[in-house]
Order: C-alpha cells, then sequence, then structure tokens
C-alpha cells in the first residue's frame, strides 16, 4: 500500500509537471530533479522515460474524468447531459485541474504528428472522450430533444473542437472570457438543433390537420 501511495504521489507531480512543460519533456531525470528524488529511486517505478509517460497519461485520464465527466453524468439523459458535460469540461479548465490548461490538448498536439505507444494512448483516450460526447447526442436525439438529422460524429466534432480553441484562448492569448464564449457557442449550436426539431414537429402536425 505504501508503495502505491508513494507511486501515485510521484504520478501526480508528474502530471502537473507535463501539463506545464509537455510530455514530451518528462524524462526520469527531469521529475527526480522536480521530486528532489534519485534517479534509481524513480526506475524502481517507472523502467524507462516511455513507461513513465504513459503511466502519467493514464493517471490524467483518471483526474480528468474524475472533474471532467463524471460530474455531468448527474444531470437527466438528453440534452440536460450533454449540456452538463460541456459545463464541466469548461469549469474543469477554469478550476486549473491540471495547472497548464487541458493535458489533453496539449497532449494533442505535442504528439498527433508522433508514431508510437505514446501517441497511441493519447489518441485512444481521445477517441473515448469525443465517443462520449457522440454517445450523449444520440441519447438526446432518442429523448426527442434534438434534431435526429444531425450526425452525431459531426456535433460531437464541434464540441470537441469549441473546447479546444477555448483552451488555446484562456491558456495562450489570455482571454479571460474564452469559456464563456465557449459556453455561448455551444449552447447556441445546441439550441439551433432544438428549435429546428420544434419546427419540424410543428410543421409536422400542420401537414397532419
Amino acid at each position: 500500500m505504501k508503495g502505491e501511495r508513494t507511486r501515485q504521489s510521484i504520478l501526480d507531480r508528474a502530471v502537473d509537471l507535463a501539463s506545464i512543460e509537455g510530455l514530451g519533456g518528462l524524462t526520469i531525470g527531469r521529475l527526480a530533479e522536480e521530486l528532489g528524488m534519485s534517479k534509481s529511486g524513480l526506475f524502481a517505478h517507472f523502467g524507462s522515460k516511455e513507461e513513465l509517460q504513459l503511466a502519467t497519461i493514464e493517471s490524467a485520464r483518471e483526474r480528468f474524468i474524475e472533474h471532467a465527466f463524471r460530474p455531468a453524468l448527474k444531470a437527466e439523459r438528453g440534452y440536460p447531459r450533454l449540456m452538463a458535460i460541456a459545463r464541466a469540461w469548461l469549469a474543469y479548465v477554469k478550476r486549473e485541474v491540471f495547472p497548464g490548461g487541458c493535458f489533453f490538448a496539449a497532449a494533442s498536439f505535442e504528439f498527433d504528428g508522433r508514431p508510437g505507444l505514446v501517441r497511441d494512448a493519447i489518441a485512444s483516450m481521445m477517441n473515448s472522450w469525443i465517443e462520449s460526447i457522440e454517445k450523449s447526442v444520440k441519447m438526446a436525439q432518442d429523448e426527442g430533444h434534438l434534431d435526429p438529422d444531425i450526425e452525431p460524429a459531426q456535433l460531437a466534432f464541434e464540441i470537441n473542437a469549441i473546447f479546444f480553441g477555448a483552451n488555446f484562448s484562456y491558456q495562450l492569448r489570455g482571454d479571460k472570457k474564452a469559456l464563456e464564449r465557449a459556453m455561448e457557442a455551444i449552447e447556441a449550436r445546441l439550441e439551433s438543433l432544438r428549435g429546428r426539431l420544434g419546427r419540424s414537429r410543428r410543421a409536422s402536425r400542420a401537414a397532419a390537420g
């Protein structure tokens, strides 16, 4: 148990460090310096730079799910949950759950052109995240809350693009209204789909009448 707690404490610091300095620069030596530990002490937990990076990604994934996704599951299925996902993600960036901004937004840009296991782990996480958004869109359609003609993958792409754009503006440009702008953009997009559904229903009732 003590060994596991020590490992988790090391990974917590590794995640924070990687979110600020980049995952590619996370090495046994750099982390040992940050923690005031010997390299040999860290090698007892992680046998290589790649193993450390993969463990850091997994620890970041757990933190991300806990703060950016799980809170939204308390909302009702359909449109309320889709909106809750958007609010939870934006709130997690604002609370600086990762001190350098969204860990996976940064890691995605850093490793998108680098083949290997680290890139694959990041891609797997992002695929799961976007699939979760797609699933929430589909639920909203099944509940009759959104236009059934919109492709879930398309809307999930748009929402995630707004998320990444918000993270960029908030972190790099220092736009303190970036998260509010993102929420406004998502609300406008989803409301347009709700409105379209309402119009189609009214048209159907008029035709039937």
